[in-house]
């Protein structure tokens, strides 16, 4: 027995027909989905990029912090060893480079301070060049008595015996009295010819001055000077004493000129001594 289809149900079946070989095209060619691990890491480099975006800007708008600061410094040591020696990649100073000294201001000053500084400088070379003044007057000075003849008195004291005749016999010299230890000086500059023990006298020093007289100075304590030494009029030879045939402590002072003792008062008082 024939069936009998009707051609509207005919139609919409093959409709039908096409449009499920059609679905089943566009399903053949579709992508397919991806797994979970590959999902996740698509998300976790979002996030990455996403963090180092606003680093990125944090870094732009303020520089580098510290920390940051080290570690790229210690990259710099760890990747190039020549940089980091320089000093470069960080701010941790370079191995074996010292860090700069603090300069300190100097210390204000007022013009007061220069002024008396200046004042000081000025005094000591004042009294400097018066003491120089002064030390060459005198070399001048004895100078100009040794070249002139001028004595002075051997020692201050009193006159006790002068020269002449006395006891019955002559007195060969000046007798002045003072006590131990008073300075006795040689009254002419000349050298010294003899220091040292003499019989009567028990101690003496003699000079011999420039024009060949002969000072003697006996009954002396102590004498100051050697045989060749240069006195000049005024310089300490010896001391007063009461040695050898002595009554006394004094200075027994005799002038011989050509060998021959003189009176001691005339001749200092001929060459300006004051006595």
């Amino acid at each position: 027995m024939a069936r009998h289809r009707s051609p509207g149900r005919s139609r919409a079946s093959t409709t039908l027909t096409r449009a499920a070989r059609g679905s089943h095209v566009t399903a053949a060619h579709r992508l397919p989905r991806p797994s979970p691990a590959l999902r996740g890491r698509v998300v976790i480099a979002a996030v990455t990029v996403g963090a180092f975006s606003i680093a990125a800007q944090h870094t732009g708008d303020a520089g580098i912090g510290p920390a940051h600061a080290d570690d790229v410094g210690e990259l710099a040591i760890g990747g190039d060893a020549a940089v980091a020696m320089m000093g470069m990649g960080g701010n941790r100073p370079a191995p074996g480079v010292l860090p700069l000294p603090e300069v300190l201001p100097a210390a204000p000053t007022t013009p007061s301070d220069e002024l008396s500084a200046l004042d000081k400088g000025s005094q000591v070379a004042a009294e400097r060049e018066a003491a120089e003044r002064e030390a060459a007057e005198r070399e001048r000075a004895e100078a100009e008595r040794e070249a002139a003849g001028i004595a002075v008195a051997p020692v201050a004291g009193t006159i006790t015996s002068l020269f002449g005749p006395r006891w019955g016999s002559t007195h060969s010299g000046l007798d002045i009295a003072n006590s131990i230890g008073v300075p006795i000086v040689s009254a002419m500059g000349g050298e010294v010819i003899d220091s040292g023990p003499a019989s009567g006298f028990g101690l003496w020093v003699r000079v011999q001055h420039d024009d060949g007289t002969i000072a003697v100075y006996g009954h002396i304590n102590e004498n100051l000077v050697e045989v060749g030494e240069r006195v000049g009029a005024g310089d300490q030879i010896a001391t007063v004493g009461n040695r050898g045939d002595s009554t006394g402590p004094h200075l027994h002072f005799e002038v011989l000129q050509d060998g021959e003792e003189v009176d001691p008062v005339q001749w200092l008082r001929d060459n300006g001594a004051d006595i």
